[in-house]
């Protein structure tokens, strides 16, 4: 039989179901953010093609998109917070990256700059292992180990990477050449193949110190956090001074998420720039990133500040100095 009175109720629940989840969504959108932003070239002009954007936090990526015909993008929906707009770069030109925080509703701005490619390299760690000193590597396998070094000085990666191959073809045991091209296709991207040879390189020797760093690096950029701060602690292990194995631990820690982890991070954060100076200031931004998602602006504001202080021409300077107008 009809009952007008139940099919009310039930009419009147489900509107305010409706209401209340109209509302909820309302809320959610208030709560979040979003970033615009521009892609240009070396000479400030507007991109040519489409070209991938990544935003990234401190861990990991978050989305990607392309841009349009204008160079421009969009990231939406986005929790409040302190991300990273990240364009790599290709044969012609380097990438970019900017420091965006992001607002409850409301947009925030920036332009990614592309810049003229350039064949200077990073430096990696100069440690020598007992046994690297002591190979004895055939002659035919130290010239083209010679070889790839000179081509390594002058930006030519591909060639040096050809040359540390045919050393490796020569005498397979030569530790110095895994571990160099083992960097190299690091610094190419192929993580893949960066740590197949740096974990060779870790079998001929286990107490060599340059190979258990480069591994940790290649887990950090993989986003491989735990294994890569097992290597690095190995790596410290043998060399308690390297500024970069205390550093790149930092990063790992940071990236397992938890309280306990962050801590150990802040401790390994310090000690790099203790022991490395102005060249690793970079660690007093990543401090101030991470006092930042702690709440302790203070702090954030005064590593902010010394890593400006530090590197005044950094490429993300002034989106550290917005940081530091929006913490002051």
């Amino acid at each position: 039989m009809y009952q007008p009175l139940r099919h009310l109720r039930a009419v009147a629940l489900l509107v305010t179901i409706i209401c209340l989840a109209a509302v909820w969504a309302s809320a959610q959108v208030a709560i979040t953010g979003s970033i615009r932003g521009r892609v240009s070239q070396p000479n400030g002009d507007s991109l040519e093609e489409a070209v991938l954007v990544r935003l990234e936090n401190i861990r990991g990526v978050k989305a990607t998109v392309f841009t349009d015909n204008q160079g421009q993008f969009t990231f939406f929906g986005l929790a409040p917070g302190i991300y990273y707009v990240v364009v790599d770069g290709d044969n012609r030109r380097e990438g970019g990256s900017v420091t965006v925080e992001v607002f409850p509703s409301a947009p925030s701005i920036v332009n990614v700059l592309l810049r003229e490619k350039t064949t200077e390299l990073k430096k990696k760690a100069t440690a020598v292992s007992a046994a690297e000193l002591s190979q004895k590597v055939p002659a035919a396998a130290q010239k083209e180990f010679d070889r790839a070094s000179a081509a390594s000085k002058q930006g030519k990666t591909d060639e040096a990477i050809t040359h540390y191959r045919k050393a490796i073809e020569i005498y397979p045991n030569f530790l110095m050449a895994r571990n160099d091209l083992g960097a190299q296709l690091m610094t190419q991207g192929k993580l893949d193949e960066a740590a197949e040879e740096l974990r060779y390189a870790i079998a001929i020797d286990p107490k060599a110190f340059n190979p258990r760093l480069n591994l940790g690096m290649v887990f950090v950029k993989q986003h491989n956090f735990i294994e890569g701060a097992d290597q690095l602690r190995r790596a410290l292990s043998l060399d308690a001074t390297s500024a970069s194995a205390h550093f790149y631990l930092g990063l790992a820690l940071i990236g397992m998420e938890d309280a306990e982890s962050a801590a150990s991070a802040e401790k390994e954060f310090k000690t790099a720039y203790t022991l490395g100076g102005t060249k690793y200031a970079l660690a007093l931004f990543h401090l101030g990133e991470l006092y930042v998602s702690r709440g302790e602006r203070e702090a954030a504001l005064k590593a902010f500040q010394q890593y400006l202080s530090e590197s005044p021409d950094a490429p993300n300077a002034a989106q550290v100095r917005q940081i530091i107008a929006m913490l002051k």
